[in-house]
């Protein structure tokens, strides 16, 4: 190891720890409003008592705090990995793994394949302690867990196969466009990305995301037909609604549409619909004109062709952090800085180095303006439903669904630019408030 090698390692190690830092400082200003803002604001106070707000205060609590130690270990551990060298240990070991199944050392592709394997399942292991105490500690505090061991168990292991079977085949044709592309091979590997990602986006909604809930088709009622007119009125390709049952996971409540392309599907949580709790002997979810209003909203994300223009900036950037690696994966000290001995450079480790080390600057300026887009979109997409006559039942339904997920609605403005891909809910109101001034002077 020479002192150019280690520099690497160093600067690698100074920005991880810069921005761990500087999320940790970020994740202190909200504790502290956490803990020292108790008093609920006047646009909620028509919707939310003493008991509920201070509900939703000691889960925003918990979860940050299990969130800083979550990430400090994270930061520690990849310091330890990237100091002792460990991924040229994992890739080692992957060598030997593969001469016991006859694979010899130039069958890169198989090779890297093994090491996968060995780091998905390291990372399953590794993050299960985190996993199960979110779900039946965390979570189940707040009375939000609603799953059993058995189902946990079926989940997790489900997830497991299903990485593998998703990540070895895409890293194989990564791998083999990378070797035999040529001079072009950014070009094609970036062509190979976007239909891998449309094609797992086209068959998510039918294939993948039936193995872990049940959809069935929402019943013949007034909810249904509302959806329907809603629906034919802004000329929305619907095929189906339908409600998955997600009440057997979490209490948490949703709403969306799936499909790039034709015929589109509205899935609604069963916990979104109105019900009495037993348990917790409240009623929850919301009324069929508020559904309509969350709907309203998701039906403008659509009509404003947020989905689309999503997609476009997101192939924007697959370009250029391609063209990035293009330019970065054969600078050799990238790999004898992280144990390789001289002229071993496996593809799949410049892949994780560059993309994920490498560029880590980059990825954190990107994500920070990509949540501001999203909340530009959150925004929009309010701005659409209130245009349709749907601002009372929104704003209500926007409360109530804080309500239920325990959604503390006061955050430090620093920590919520750098994290929120949503408005909070004060200024999403805020916003719907200001809307309904607008149209009135119109």
């Amino acid at each position: 190891m020479n002192f150019d090698e280690d520099c690497i390692v160093f600067l690698i190690l100074l920005f991880s720890w810069g921005e761990y830092l500087w999320e940790l400082y970020l994740s202190l200003r909200q504790l502290k409003i956490y803990k020292t803002n108790k008093t609920i604001p006047n646009d909620l106070k028509e919707m939310l008592n003493a008991e509920s707000f201070k509900k939703a205060r000691l889960y925003g609590i918990d979860k940050l705090t299990f969130k800083i130690v979550k990430e400090f270990y994270s930061i520690t551990f990849t310091s330890v990995i990237l100091y002792k060298r460990w991924i040229y240990v994992v890739w080692h070991k992957s060598e030997s793994i593969a001469a016991s199944l006859n694979i010899g050392p130039e069958r890169e592709i198989l090779i890297s394949c093994v090491f996968m394997t060995f780091v998905t399942l390291f990372n399953f292991v590794e993050n299960m302690p985190f996993t199960l105490y979110g779900t039946f500690v965390l979570e189940q505090k707040h009375g939000f867990n609603k799953q059993t061991a058995g189902f946990f168990i079926k989940d997790q292991l489900k997830s497991l196969v299903l990485s593998l079977v998703i990540t070895l085949p895409i890293t194989s044709i990564t791998i083999f466009i990378i070797m035999l592309g040529g001079n072009m091979f950014v070009v094609w590997l970036w062509l190979f990305a976007t239909v891998a990602t449309i094609l797992l986006s086209t068959i998510y909604p039918s294939v993948i995301a039936p193995l872990f809930d049940k959809f069935v088709p929402l019943p013949d009622g007034s909810l249904r037909k509302g959806i329907e007119n809603l629906a034919s009125r802004l000329h929305f390709p619907l095929s189906q609604i339908y409600i998955v049952e997600g009440s057997k996971r979490s209490a948490h409540s949703n709403a969306y549409f799936s499909g790039l392309f034709g015929a589109k599907r509205i899935v609604l949580f069963d916990t979104l619909l109105e019900k009495y709790d037993e348990e917790k002997k409240v009623t929850t979810g919301c009324k069929d004109s508020e559904i309509l209003g969350v709907l309203a909203h998701e039906l403008g994300h659509w009509s404003c062709n947020h989905i689309y223009k999503s997609i476009a900036l997101s192939e924007i950037n697959l370009l250029l952090l391609f063209s990035a690696f293009g330019a970065l994966f054969k600078y050799s000290m990238l790999y004898t800085a992280l144990g390789f001995p001289a002229g071993q450079e496996p593809v799949i480790i410049g892949l994780i180095v560059v993309l994920t080390l490498i560029l880590a600057p980059y990825n954190s300026i990107l994500s920070f303006f990509a949540t501001a887009l999203s909340r530009k979109y959150e925004f929009e997409a309010d701005n659409f439903a209130v245009s349709l006559n749907y601002p009372n039942e929104l704003r209500s339904a926007l409360i109530k669904l804080g309500k239920d997920n325990l959604d503390y609605p006061i955050y430090d403005k620093l920590y919520s630019s750098w994290y929120h891909s949503h408005p909070t809910l004060l200024h999403r109101i805020e916003n719907i408030r200001n809307q309904i001034t607008n149209d009135k002077r119109e």
